[in-house]
């Protein structure tokens, strides 16, 4: 009995379940390839170059600097072209043809650059037997996968095995394995045993090493790793025999190498140690297969139900769309954004404006209009609190992060040395620009709609496809809406939403009812809203003009004289800041606007907000004698888009005749500007889609200097100083040849001329505009010539050590064969009948696989053609040919450098001329520091104000255990827990981590002119 409960503790102590789940996937139908295999691949590979002597290499290394260098230059472009792509999902479809191409034109660079000879790696052999045993073993898996269908098909299996295979997951087997015969090869090779020592092999075993007396020897063998891998080669990995002892296989076979101490008659009867390798792979992917999809669920889902359903959830995700990449070359959206802005400020601005079709809509009899654009349900209440965001809508984390601290019961902070609680808003304001790039359904839903809806979802009646006839459609059991008690929202749109000619805006925002759980009754794009204590809001449409239109200024004006008191206090909510943007773009804008609050207003407007510049700033005016018609100016942009640049406008001062002081920014000045230099070292990483722009713009600017045939001078001087004067003298030659003699190239540099002074801000003059163009253009310029010359020189080096332009197409396919022949013999005729059996088949395949890595001598005979005969002598084909080869890798190595440029470009403009502050942050695409301001009307009158911030977004976002054991309730505003989604690491939560930026009041009083305000 006493060793029976023993036992059941030790048991329980080590947890069986648990320890079953180590040895077997949790989840049904993992990838089929083993991850200790790759591992196994890596180790190898690391101890066999490790086994080499050190000083060996040192030596060698010192003898080829030449070539290592080489290496080194063409390695270091290729990692930098393909940095962006590590560590990302195979989406989007452009990452996916980036990494898929630069293992193309990267092995086809190797396959005729000197191997690693001083690492004992004969790149070539390696890289031919890699895609032979890749074909290889793709075909034999596909057969057998066939196979195996048919059998469950029949019913000679499981049912369950009736899952089709992922064809990823075989093409990465089939990596693996090929990857670690190649490794094998490398080092041990395709030898047969030492005739003089026939039955060592057999005498030897793994389990030598454990021998007390052997002990030593292998510890000393060890030491010298370089016999260690000889002991390895010849017993571990040793073949299985000979073919004679397997005769039924002795047809299918691949023979090894025959191996003797001195010169040997006849052929090697050993079965090849590689095809031993090979087969031992195959044998356990399909052992392997067979089992798990035979046994079924049983064995690859060890876990329980409740279990299984617990970790299920934890690995869900929210799948937020990431930041709008705003310099894609290859995103539909973006040319969708701008076809759809071209088209409305040709076709609508000036000539249709949704905003006249609402106010002719809005014309009804006895003054009933008002209903659709005045709301006056919440100025009965003894106090308020409510939100405003604005620019929400890029990338899905910074949404959601937004939307969960606005959708929160109530937000504690710490404010000095006491406590705050700051209520959830009882009205939400959203500022404009509500889905980028452009509206429209797609970006609506995905882009603003899912991050609302996780925050604070709607009510369970709610469907997605309903459209509010009647608004506002308020909850059943509400008879008004001064009686529902949940958050509301308003908006106004920005000039995205206008890009459609307000479309989509109308249908998502006018025509629906709820926004996740805030509920919409808003009727139209502009609005006015009636709070307590005699306080107001205008939410004005200022549409593509700026400005406000006719019907809306006839709306607000008459609002004033008939209902806004002369003690009362008015928030006008805009979307541009035109106070600040004005001022930058040295300006007038909004003189409707500016007619409305000087001469109507007179003085009751105390503040206005507003968004499109995504940061977040507060001025407030500078007592004077003179008239002040507004009391503070806020921007808060910081919804969810990329961040923007403050300290571009830390100069402004003067608005509406008054002076005006910078009380808050957020981000500060100084962060602002070293976020700046972010463009001289991630624009690549941000925008690696701009790529497919800039590595084009590079190739016509050099296209009519490709080749260089004249280089002697440079390659035969004895200085480096000589090497660097004969460098730069042909890249003077090459930028005047191409202004004497190119079409092309010429053509292609005057377009980029003119599209760089273009793309300066109009704000300077044309002088400055033209200055700092012609210095952008001659950096790309010169940065194209000197990669043009240094890939000459590659090949022209290449060219003069008979490792390229040697013979023609197919050269790869004709050297393999050779060697193939020599390193492993076929006596029975084994690849004639398999190309028999295949119809040719089988080796077209290889062959014009191999030809595909023929680019570089393509490029090379080609180009060595030129230099003998003149470009004349090229066909019209031949001409496509050559410029197709070098295209291929001069894209490579031109669009980290065309970043590299064009990001210190904006990164100097942003700091040192103010201008670009668009173009330099979104293409950071920036996150982080995002913002909203909530208000609070007091029982007082007065207006608190506070800003909150998060410095840091999540990227990773779990199940909130907390929202998902909360029983669910008809409407979310009323649960404790409202969010479905919290931060995968607890201490980054935005809950955590929100602060206070910015904090001040405006009292209702007239006695105190200045607010109180504490900026933290």
């Amino acid at each position: 009995m006493g060793s029976t409960k023993q036992s059941a503790g030790l048991l329980d102590s080590i947890r069986m379940e648990r320890f079953r789940t180590v040895l077997t996937h949790r989840y049904p139908y993992p990838h089929e390839h083993s991850r200790h295999a790759v591992i196994a691949v890596v180790v190898g590979c690391l101890f066999f170059i490790s086994s080499d002597n050190i000083q060996n290499l040192v030596e060698k290394l010192d003898k080829n600097i030449k070539w290592w260098s080489m290496y080194a230059c063409l390695f270091g472009f290729f990692y930098f072209f393909s940095s962006p792509f590590i560590g990302k999902t195979i989406k989007p479809s452009y990452s996916n043809f980036s990494r898929w191409y630069i293992a193309w034109i990267l092995v086809a660079a190797v396959y005729h650059l000197p191997s690693f000879q001083s690492m004992g790696i004969d790149m070539r052999m390696n890289l031919s037997l890699f895609l032979t045993i890749y074909v290889s073993s793709i075909i034999f898996l596909l057969v057998f996968h066939v196979v195996f269908l048919g059998l469950w098909y029949i019913g000679l299996v499981s049912r369950v095995a009736g899952k089709r295979p992922e064809i990823l997951t075989i093409l990465q087997n089939c990596a693996v394995l090929s990857v670690a015969c190649c490794v094998f090869y490398s080092h041990c090779g395709n030898r047969a045993l030492l005739r003089e020592r026939p039955l060592e092999r057999r005498n030897s075993n793994w389990f030598n090493f454990w021998k007390k007396e052997e002990r030593n020897t292998w510890l000393a063998k060890f030491l010298r790793m370089n016999e260690l891998k000889d002991q390895v080669c010849s017993s571990w990995f040793a073949p299985v025999g000979s073919a004679s002892d397997y005769p039924l296989l002795s047809k299918w076979v691949i023979y090894g190498e025959l191996a003797c101490n001195g010169s040997c008659d006849g052929s090697s009867d050993e079965i090849s140690p590689i095809y031993s390798l090979w087969a031992t792979f195959i044998g356990l992917y399909i052992a392997n297969y067979v089992v798990e999809r035979s046994t079924g669920w049983a064995l690859t889902h060890p876990l329980s139900v409740q279990e299984y359903e617990k970790s299920k959830k934890k690995q869900l995700k929210p799948g937020f769309l990431d930041m709008v990449p705003w310099y894609s070359g290859t995103s539909a959206d973006l040319f969708k954004t701008v076809f759809d802005l071209l088209v409305s400020v040709t076709v609508f601005v000036g000539r249709f404006d949704m905003r006249m079709m609402q106010a002719a809509m809005n014309k009804v009899p006895d003054g009933a209009q008002n209903g659709d654009l005045l709301y006056c349900q919440l100025s009965e209440k003894d106090d308020l609190w409510f939100d405003f965001m604005a620019d929400t809508g890029d990338g899905g984390n910074s949404s959601y992060s937004v939307a969960r601290l606005l959708a929160q019961p109530s937000i504690n902070l710490n404010s000095g040395d006491s406590p705050l609680n700051l209520p959830r808003g009882d009205l939400l304001l959203i500022g404009g620009d509500l889905a980028y790039p452009n509206p429209s359904a797609f970006t609506y839903e995905k882009r603003l709609f899912v991050p609302f809806e996780y925050a604070l979802q709607p009510p369970s009646w709610h469907k997605e496809e309903h459209i509010a006839v009647n608004k506002p459609e308020v909850p059943g059991g509400v008879s008004e809406l001064k009686q529902y008690n949940g958050p509301q929202c308003f908006v106004i749109p920005g000039n995205h939403d206008w890009f459609d000619g307000l479309h989509t805006f109308m249908r998502y925002i006018c025509h629906k009812s709820w926004l996740g759980g805030w509920f919409m009754p808003q009727k139209k794009s502009y609005f006015a809203l009636q709070l307590p204590k005699r306080w107001w809001v205008f939410g004005l449409d200022l549409a593509l003009h700026g400005d406000i239109d006719v019907y809306q200024f006839k709306f607000f004006s008459e609002l004033v004289k008939e209902k806004v008191g002369d003690d009362d206090s008015v928030i006008i909510m805009t979307h541009e800041p035109n106070w600040l943007l004005d001022w930058y773009w040295n300006d007038v804008s909004g003189k409707n606007v500016s007619h409305l609050i000087s001469d109507y207003l007179k003085g009751r407007c105390k503040l206005r907000i507003a968004g499109d510049l995504h940061h977040y700033m507060r001025h407030s005016f500078v007592k004077s004698d003179g008239p002040v018609h507004v009391q503070h100016l806020l921007v808060n942009g910081c919804g969810g888009a990329f961040l923007h640049p403050t300290h571009v406008f830390c100069n402004f001062k003067k608005k509406y005749g008054a002076t005006y002081d910078c009380k808050a920014a957020y981000p500060s000045f100084e962060d602002s500007s070293r976020i700046a230099l972010g463009n001289i070292l991630k624009f690549r990483k941000k925008n690696w889609q701009f790529d497919f722009i800039g590595g084009i713009i590079y190739f016509i600017l050099t296209f009519s200097m490709f080749p260089q045939c004249k280089l002697d001078h440079m390659l035969q001087g004895d200085s480096v100083s000589g090497h660097l004067k004969g460098f730069f003298s042909v890249v003077w030659n090459a930028f005047i040849y191409m202004l004497e003699h190119s079409y092309v190239s010429l053509t292609g540099a005057l377009l980029l001329l003119i599209a760089a002074i273009l793309f300066v801000p109009s704000k300077l003059s044309r002088k400055k505009r033209a200055m700092i163009g012609v210095i952008h253009v001659s950096a790309h310029l010169a940065a194209a010539l000197v990669l043009m010359l240094l890939m000459e020189l590659g090949v022209e080096t290449c060219i003069r050590h008979n490792l390229l332009a040697t013979s023609g197409y197919h050269t790869l396919y004709q050297w393999y064969r050779s060697t193939e022949s020599e390193h492993f013999p076929d006596p029975t005729g084994l690849r004639a009948r398999i190309e028999e059996w295949t119809f040719g088949l089988y080796p077209a395949c290889i062959k014009y696989l191999m030809s595909a890595f023929d680019v570089p001598e393509v490029m090379a005979v080609t180009r060595s053609n030129i230099c003998k005969n003149g470009m004349d002598s090229l066909s019209r084909g031949g001409a496509v040919i050559y410029y197709a080869a070098v295209f291929l890798y001069f894209w490579v190595f031109s669009t980290p450098v065309v970043s590299l440029v064009f990001g210190s470009y904006l990164y100097i403009c942003i700091n040192w001329l103010h201008i670009h502050f668009d173009e330099a942050f979104s293409s950071l695409r920036i996150a982080n520091y995002k913002s909203f301001t909530r208000f609070h009307i007091t029982t007082d009158g007065d207006l608190e104000v506070y800003t909150l911030a998060v410095d840091k977004v999540p990227k990773e976002w779990k199940l909130d255990p907390d929202w998902d054991g909360e029983p669910k309730q008809t409407m979310s505003h009323l649960r404790k827990f409202p969010s479905k989604w919290s931060a995968a690491i607890p201490h980054q939560d935005p809950i955590h981590t929100v602060k206070i930026v910015d904090q001040f009041v405006i009292r209702k009083t007239e006695e105190s002119d200045n607010a109180d305000s504490k900026v933290n």
